[in-house]
């Protein structure tokens, strides 16, 4: 019983971080192929952020402004 209790504590624990997104304030030079990055931009309306998404060589990134929900927008003062 111990360590069904002591398994269900530390899975609980190792998928709560994986919940939140992290916003950074810039776009980050370099981003892998298909990876996303979510950025506070000016050039976003109030209450979105800039969802960036790497590209293969060659295309261009695509990017888009996205609404983030609060359990999404936890780790809003993270730094690139």
């Amino acid at each position: 019983m111990r360590i069904l209790a002591s398994v269900v504590v530390v899975s609980f624990f190792v998928a709560l971080p994986c919940s939140a997104q992290t916003i950074l304030k810039s776009e980050p030079l370099l981003l892998a192929p298909y990876e996303v990055a979510f950025v506070k931009d000016a050039s976003c309306p109030s209450g979105k952020v800039l969802k960036v998404t790497g590209a293969i060589r060659g295309l261009h990134r695509r990017k888009a402004c996205v609404a983030l929900t609060g359990e999404q927008a936890s780790l809003a003062t993270a730094t690139p």
